[in-house]
This record gives structure tokens, C-alpha cells and sequence, in this order.
């Protein structure tokens, strides 16, 4: 379908600054057909149509893969003449879920067929009076910009008062429209908060929203007194009474500045992680309700029963994060990152083919289409998509191949292959091509970080240049991406570019990796660091005898190796349940019921990132974290759940 036939980018009048937030208006003349609006823009929106809110949120990509929105506008229109108001936060500055572009905004409305409306350098536009741009506040690196908002300027534009609006300019902005791949988010009910302490004559509150949340900041509150300067800080756990807004270099808040008098404030471009948020005012202040309007991937749960009421609460622990970690993409932590990484969503989709009716295959095609349209960093996959950091994780970019092999074979849809496989054989060359005396060196360069798990031998260098030598994990990963590429290039009716290069490979790291008095696989060369991951992934890729597969289940049920991390007991658990579903589905099962007693005795809504909770990471680590839903996977392996 031809979009946007009309239509021209347009901006405001200046300078494309970073953290800009710009206002638009016209009108819109309605004859009572069924209207609808289709808008993109760079970074993010908000619609108002006769001072209502419509919706929001860009599906962020890239200019040459760009989705619009075709959201229906008919609920919001009356006969005769209608107010169309747009607000647009340009970022303007790269982070690791957005890759910075210029600035600009295009729309269309058709109504039967017709369009009636559409962006033009007629279009009246500003820079926002009430919101602050060029403030460049970062939350996290990985999540981007926070923002400003002075209640004192606002004038009431989404109305349609124009006052200092003037004529918008066109602007060179080639994209390449694509519908939205998948489904708009939904916006739920405000989240029931309860005040959980105020102090300072009535300047500070701390709010608890009762459980693990995802959605857009909301408040209603009457100021004491005018230009009151307000800081709202939000997070998943709280230090001696009050949310850590201040973590390392991370700032977790975002600030207002209240009127006198009654307060009603919500943002829609900024989706907050969270369970607590406080609220610190110069001026003493009331508080009506300070939380966030839920927002949700739409999905359906798979009816499931699950008679142990403990298993039945780790299972709908883990299905409830997968759906807070589902946003325009997947996300890892909704906290502190909102990042799309390959590994961490790979293990989403597994677990969401059992959690969600159909395996939720729509949204699972458009997250690898995503992946597979992101600019490569040294012909590697970033680090995230979209991104504009250049970084990379070489072993994400290999699970990235075992994510859309494993997507084939539970959807059935094999068009996919044939779109990503130019990708996948450009990536895969360059570790080929990394190859020395037969095996895969790691990346050097302070751009590649050689991480496979947050545990001791595994968790590399990040920020700086990493020994130039082989391990273990990066040889046998490649051996995983090349079995999964031979099955992708099937589907896609394509001859495999590799013949070999798997058992070849394989070959290398037994003779190299595999101690044989010791009769286990090391992560490097002439040392003895033998990591559960690292064994894990000799045995389920192939490079262990039968014998020597049994001899490693055993060291991983006797918990003799360096131990995974939480999210990695994935490969653990397959490993054993691969080599002897029989004799170590019991121990599974306990090891998982120990590590989630851990998880909800101590309070969690939702899964953690690393079973050391909120105190990982000096303190950073996240207690809602896709990646460790484990039982919806494994409860399906053990027959736990019912037929």
C-alpha cells in the first residue's frame, strides 16, 4: 500500500538539536467516514485530536527499514472542524535502543479513501514551551534521554491555541516505510499505588505500586505554591526507606515543575520499569496519585494447569516478566536498559512458544527481521537493535542464528529464511575469516566484548581490548551457528556456503579444549577453568562421546564446575535433561524450586536478572529480567504441567 503520497517530512523552523521537543497543529475538517491517521517520526509522539490523547510510541528501527502507525482516529473526531495536535521528542542521540537519525514528522488522515489531511510546510509547528529542550539528562547509556516538564508554560496548545506557532519547513528524510511489524502496545488502568512513607513537611513520598510494573509516569498532585521544582525517581527496590535514584553514573528520575494549585500530569514517551517512585518537592505538596498508567504487549496466555502451588507460582512469575519485558521489541530489564539483545531474547522466544497462544510468532518474526535490518559493527551484529553505540557481543551474533532456526521449526514459517540469510552468511564469514591454526580467535578491539555469562572465565572485558587468542566458547558457538545456518539454508532453498567447516572445527577444539584426564572441556588452553557453559555447550553441540556427555551431567548434578548464572542454567538444565531425561529430571526441578525460593522469599514480583538480586552490579542489578523464565520452558520438558 502506498503511504504518506502527500505528505512531506517537516520539521520546526532551526537547528535539528539532540532532546528536542516540538509541538505541531493544524486542523482536520471530518465528514462522518471512518478516518485513519498513518504517522511516523523521529524519535517518538504523542497524538491529541481536540485535546484528547490518541496514542503514542514509534516503533524505533532505522531510516531505511522505518515503521509508520495506522491507528484509527474515528472515536476522536467531530463533524465539522477537529484540532490535530502532535508532540514530537526528537533524541537526537545515539544510545543502545535508539540509532540517531535527523529530525522529522510525516502524517497522513484518510477518510474514505481520500486523504484529507497531511504534513506540509503549512503545518504550524514550535518548540515546546513546557517541556525543556537541550536538557540531555541520560538515564542509563543503554536507555537514553530523561526530561523536563514546566506545568507554569503550559498554554493549552493541544486545544488548538497557537500562539508563536509559525509555518514548519520540509526535510530531507528518505526512509523506507514499513507497516508496523507487529502490534501497538495497550494502554491499561493506572496502577494502584500506596504511600509507603512522606517526610520533610510533606515534601517527600514514597509510593509502592504493589508489584513489578511497566508503564508511562502519571501524576496528580496540588502545589503549595507556584514553580515548585520537582524530581520524580523511580526503581525496583527501595535502600534504607527511599528508590535509589542514583546508582554509578545512572539517574533514574525525571523532573517537573508544578503550579500552584492542581497538578495532572502524564507522559507518554518515556515507559518506566519499576515498583516504587518518590516524589521530591521544594515546596510542600499533596498527592492525589503518583504511579504509572500500565502499558502491555497484547497477548494470550496458554490455559495450563499445575497442581504443586509453589511450581504454580514460579510459573506465573515467570509468564507475567515475559509479558513486562515485551514492549515495541523484547526488552531485558524494563529498569535499566529496554534493550533488544539477541541472546536475552532468544531465550524469550523459547520460552514464550509454551507461554502465549500460536508461540506469539508475530512478534517473535518481527524482533529477528529487526535484529536482521540492524547496520553491523565490523560486519558483527550490534550489540542491541536498534543502536547506535558501536559495540558488539560476538556470541549474541551466533545465538542470533540459533534464534531464527529454532523460530522456523516451532512456526513452521520459513519465508524468514530466505530474508535474513544474506545476513546470516555475511556474519558468520567474518568469524570464519577470524580463524588462525584452525580455530576462532576472540575480537579484539575495545568495540567487541567477549561475553558469555555473568560468571568467573566468562564475562570478558567490556570497555577494553581483550587478550587476541581462542577460547572454548567462541569455537563451539560458531559450530552452533553453522549447524543452525546449514538448517536455515535449507529452508530458504539455498546451498549451504559451509560444508564442513562445523566438523572440521570440532575437531580443533576436542584436540585443544578437551582435557582427557580430566575428562572435561576448559574454556582456555592449558588451564583448568572448567565452566558449567562451557561443557554445557561441548555436550549439546556435539563434541562429547555418549560416555563423556554422562561424565560431564554428572560434574554439572555434583555441582563441581565454575557455576552458570542464572539466565545460562538454560544450556545446564538441557544438558542434563539431554543426557538423561530419567535420572535428572528430579534435580532439575529442585535446582530451579531452590534458586526461585530465593527469588520469592525475597519479594519478587517478577524473575531476577541474577540470583544475587538487586545488589548485583554494585547495586544495578534488576528484578524483573526476561531471561530467567525458565519453568514456562522446562515445566513443558518435565511434564509438569498437565494435560
Amino acid at each position: 500500500m502506498s503511504v504518506f503520497t502527500k505528505s512531506s517530512w517537516i520539521w520546526i523552523k532551526g537547528e535539528q538539536a539532540a532532546d528536542t521537543h516540538a509541538e505541531f497543529l493544524t486542523t482536520l475538517s471530518w465528514k462522518g467516514e471512518k478516518a485513519v491517521c498513518n504517522l511516523s517520526c523521529d524519535s517518538d509522539y504523542e497524538l491529541y485530536i481536540n485535546g484528547a490523547f490518541v496514542n503514542s510510541n514509534q516503533y524505533l528501527s532505522f531510516d531505511h527499514y522505518k515503521a509508520y502507525d495506522q491507528l484509527d482516529v474515528t472515536p476522536y473526531l467531530k463533524a465539522g472542524e477537529n484540532t490535530f495536535a502532535v508532540h514530537v521528542w526528537y533524541f537526537g542521540t545515539d544510545s543502545q535502543r535508539y540509532k540517531a537519525s535527523s529530525a522529522g514528522l510525516i502524517f497522513e488522515v484518510i477518510e474514505n479513501g481520500e486523504v484529507t489531511l497531511f504534513s506540509s510546510d503549512e503545518t504550524l509547528g514550535r518548540k515546546s514551551r513546557a517541556y525543556q529542550s537541550g536538557l540531555l539528562k541520560e538515564i542509563t547509556v543503554q536507555l537514553g534521554l530523561s526530561f523536563k516538564y514546566n506545568a507554569e508554560k503550559e498554554d493549552g496548545w493541544i486545544n488548538g491555541k497557537a500562539e508563536d506557532f509559525e509555518p514548519c519547513v520540509c526535510v530531507e528524510k528518505p526512509c523506507e516505510f514499513l507497516s508496523r511489524p507487529n502490534k501497538k502496545l495497550v494502554f491499561g488502568d493506572r496502577q494502584q499505588s500506596v504511600e509507603v512513607s512522606s517526610s520533610n513537611g510533606g515534601r517527600v513520598y514514597v509510593f509502592d505500586l504493589g508489584r513489578e510494573c511497566v508503564g508511562v509516569p502519571c501524576l496528580d498532585i496540588v502545589s503549595s505554591s507556584p514553580s515548585n521544582e520537582i524530581i520524580v525517581s523511580y526503581g525496583e527496590f527501595l535502600k534504607e526507606g527511599k528508590v535509589a535514584r542514583k546508582i554509578e553514573t545512572r539517574d533514574f528520575s525525571f523532573e517537573y515543575v508544578a503550579k500552584k494549585g492542581g497538578n495532572c500530569f502524564t507522559h507518554h514517551c518515556l515507559r518506566l520499569g519499576l515498583r516504587y517512585i518518590q516524589i521530591e518537592a521544594e515546596e510542600p505538596i499533596e498527592v492525589n496519585y503518583l504511579g504509572v498508567i500500565n502499558q502491555y504487549y497484547p497477548v494470550e496466555r496458554k490455559p495450563v494447569r499445575i497442581s504443586d502451588e509453589f511450581e504454580r507460582k514460579m510459573y506465573d512469575l515467570s509468564v507475567r516478566t515475559l509479558e513486562l519485558c515485551m514492549m515495541e521489541h523484547y526488552v531485558d530489564c524494563p529498569w535499566r536498559e529496554q534493550n533488544f539483545y539477541a541472546f536475552d531474547s532468544r531465550n524469550q522466544m523459547l520460552f514464550g512458544y509454551q507461554a502465549f497462544e500460536g508461540g506469539n510468532s508475530e512478534y517473535v518474526r518481527s524482533n529477528l527481521m529487526l535484529m536482521a535490518k540492524a547496520p553491523l559493527v565490523n560486519g558483527i551484529l550490534p550489540i542491541c537493535s536498534p543502536c547506535g553505540n558501536q559495540l558488539t557481543i560476538p556470541s549474541f551474533a551466533l545465538y542470533y542464528c540459533l534464534a531464527v532456526n529454532e523460530y522456523i521449526e516451532q512456526s513452521g514459517d520459513a519465508t524468514i529464511a530466505k530474508e535474513v540469510l544474506p545476513v546470516l552468511n555475511s556474519v558468520i564469514k567474518v568469524f570464519i575469516n577470524n580463524m588462525v591454526n584452525g580455530l576462532i580467535y576472540k575480537f579484539p578491539g575495545k568495540e567487541n566484548w567477549n561475553f558469555y555469562d555473568w560468571s568467573p572465565c566468562s564475562d570478558g572485558t567490556l570497555g577494553r581490548p581483550d587478550e587476541y587468542a581462542p577460547d572454548a566458547m567462541i569455537n563451539i558457538l560458531t559450530v552452533m551457528a553453522l549447524n543452525s545456518l546449514e538448517k536455515i539454508s535449507a529452508a530458504a532453498g539455498e546451498p549451504f556456503r559451509y560444508v564442513g567447516v562445523a566438523s572440521e572445527l570440532s575437531e580443533v577444539i576436542k584436540k585443544t579444549f578437551f582435557n582427557k584426564e580430566d575428562g572435561l572441556f576448559t574454556m582456555n588452553a592449558g588451564r583448568k577453568d572448567y565452566t558449567e557453559l562451557v561443557n554445557c555447550q561441548a555436550v549439546l553441540n556435539g563434541l562429547a562421546t555418549k560416555e563423556e556427555a554422562a561424565f560431564i551431567a554428572q560434574k554439572l548434578a555434583n555441582e563441581e564446575l565454575i557455576p552458570a548464572a542464572l539466565s545460562m542454567k538454560v544450556f545446564r538444565y538441557e544438558t542434563l535433561l539431554t543426557v538423561s531425561k530419567e535420572a535428572y529430571s528430579e534435580y532439575v526441578l529442585a535446582d530451579m524450586k531452590k534458586d526461585f525460593k530465593v527469588m520469592i522469599d525475597g519479594g519478587a514480583t517478577s524473575t531476577w536478572e541474577t540470583i544475587e538480586g538487586w545488589q548485583a552490579f554494585n547495586g544495578a542489578g534488576s528484578l524483573c529480567h526476561g531471561w530467567t523464565a525458565l519453568p514456562v520452558y522446562f515445566f513443558n520438558r518435565l511434564g509438569i504441567i498437565e494435560k
